[in-house]
């Protein structure tokens, strides 16, 4: 019979007969507890099995495979006639000594200090409403979903399985989907490349932080826009980077205050969104984008240009992309199928002069082996049998018919209380309220209605504050863009 003052110590243990993690697991990690608390030593002897499956009413062989758990871990030890111990490995385990308090359940708070970074917000989910006007995102009920189901599937039913996806494969993605990207570029944007001016990356994101690390040095100037994209900022300074912004007006990225800075201090890259601005939706003017192709060769910087929409423009047949034009190799052009597809699917490209892509491609082995291949060789194939165009064209005058729709709903039902322009092509409109409007409060009680808005913060900057945000009009139909622009007159003239 065990000392009642050991079995004292097991008394406490009450196993949850209803859960679904095993109740010799359970019981496992109540002893594993004991130890670290320093209720039981090491080397100290423990009840039986017998013993103890009397005290916990559990069956002996519970507590003999709880036993043979830990033993297994390297916390106890057995002596054939003399029974089982806590490990004499493992010293004494008291937090006392630690000076800390024992974590007993989720941990909330690391015990090791961190220091501040100035990270962006977490985005948290995505509030769960009956109506939505989001940042600009397609609408997932239109994209090609069965097609690109069968084509991953094809992917998983091929022979050669090893050779496809049995081993890493090249970080700047399968030549696969790097040929059909390029030749698909070339057709559609007018570019000229290779398979080896491609690097596939999961979305934009990925990308900008790829270039900032292998191509930014601490104190390197980077310009963009204001109001921009603040997640490619954060990158930006992230990466030691000084950035400046220079202001956007009704025709894009105003170049001659880039030029300005070009002759004062030396500048390492520019970001900009020529075809449709973040988040203004303006497009860049072709004078300005051929000066500022001018001034990368004049001043050699690097021009980083995120196209995150080109296949969405309504008006006229889009301007080329600057990297279309580029005759020098000073563009890095970025894409993603997140816009045109889905958000949900991380699929992205850079474009860029061959030994920029070996450079980013050795750089993203250290964040991240390799892509998706098998993702990656889906979507080639919906490239190469037309998949991806016959959708593109099919979208195109549903989301300008959205667009039109929800215009002529602001100007009516809004009047006098937001100023917009029509956009010629993207997926959502540069809304600006009256300033009487607080935003916060609009999007709080819009969320009380069933409507989810953002409430403008993430564009507001110190020199720049326009009272305004962007209402996607992409991902609703025609019936919900009208609801969700009676419940902002509701709430706005209550």
């Amino acid at each position: 019979m065990d000392s009642p003052i050991v079995l004292q110590v097991f008394a406490d243990i009450k196993p949850d007969f209803s859960a679904e993690r095993a109740v010799y697991l359970q019981l496992a990690d109540a002893i594993l507890a004991l130890i670290r608390q320093g209720k039981l030593r090491s080397g100290q002897k423990l009840p039986g099995s017998r013993d103890l499956a009397a005290l916990l009413q559990l069956n002996r062989i519970t507590v003999s495979r709880a036993y043979e758990e830990l033993q297994l871990q390297g916390w106890l030890e057995s002596a054939v006639g003399r029974g089982t111990f806590v490990s004499g490995h493992l010293g004494d385990h008291t937090p006392e000594k630690l000076g800390r308090k024992t974590i007993t359940g989720a941990a909330v708070k690391a015990g090791f200090s961190i220091a501040p970074k100035d990270y962006p917000d977490n985005m948290q989910d995505v509030p769960v409403t009956a109506y939505h006007l989001d940042d600009g995102f397609p609408d997932p009920r239109l994209a090609p979903l069965k097609e690109f189901y069968r084509a991953y599937r094809s992917q998983l039913s091929r022979g050669r399985l090893y050779y496809q996806f049995g081993s890493y494969g090249n970080a700047a993605g399968p030549k696969h989907y790097r040929q059909a990207l390029s030749d698909y570029l070339n057709e559609t944007r007018g570019l000229k490349t290779s398979y080896r001016n491609i690097l596939s990356v999961r979305g934009t994101l990925m990308g900008i932080n790829l270039v900032c690390n292998a191509l930014i040095n601490p104190g390197d100037v980077i310009v963009s826009g204001v109001p921009g994209w603040k997640r490619a900022q954060h990158n930006f300074v992230h990466s030691g980077a000084t950035h400046i912004g220079i202001p956007v007006d009704e025709h894009g990225l105003v170049v001659d205050e880039l030029r300005k800075i070009c002759a004062q201090q030396p500048v390492r890259m520019v970001y900009v969104t020529p075809h449709h601005h973040y988040p203004t939706t303006v497009a860049l003017r072709i004078d300005r984008r051929l000066e500022l192709l001018r001034l990368a060769n004049q001043y050699g910087f690097i021009i980083f240009e995120d196209d995150y929409d080109f296949d969405f423009h309504f008006k006229h047949r889009p301007l080329s992309p600057l990297a279309s034009a580029d005759e020098n190799g000073m563009v890095i052009y970025c894409g993603s199928f997140s816009k045109s597809f889905s958000p949900a699917f991380r699929m992205g490209y850079l474009v860029a002069a061959e030994n920029v892509i070996e450079l980013l491609s050795r750089a993203r082995i250290l964040l991240d082996r390799q892509g998706d291949h098998i993702l990656d060789n889906a979507m080639a194939d919906l490239l190469n049998d037309g998949t991806i165009q016959r959708y593109l064209r099919r979208t195109l005058p549903v989301y300008e018919e959205r667009r039109d729709h929800f215009c002529g709903l602001l100007a009516k039902e809004l009047k006098g209380v937001v100023k917009f322009g029509v956009p010629e092509g993207g997926m959502s409109v540069w809304t600006v309220f009256d300033p009487a409007i607080d935003l916060t409060l609009l999007s709080d009680r819009a969320f009380n209605k069933e409507l989810t808005i953002s409430n403008g913060k993430v564009h507001v900057y110190p020199q720049f504050n326009s009272n305004a945000l962007r209402l996607g009009f992409a991902s609703a139909s025609m019936e919900e863009l009208t609801k969700s622009v009676e419940i902002l007159k509701e709430i706005m003239f209550q």
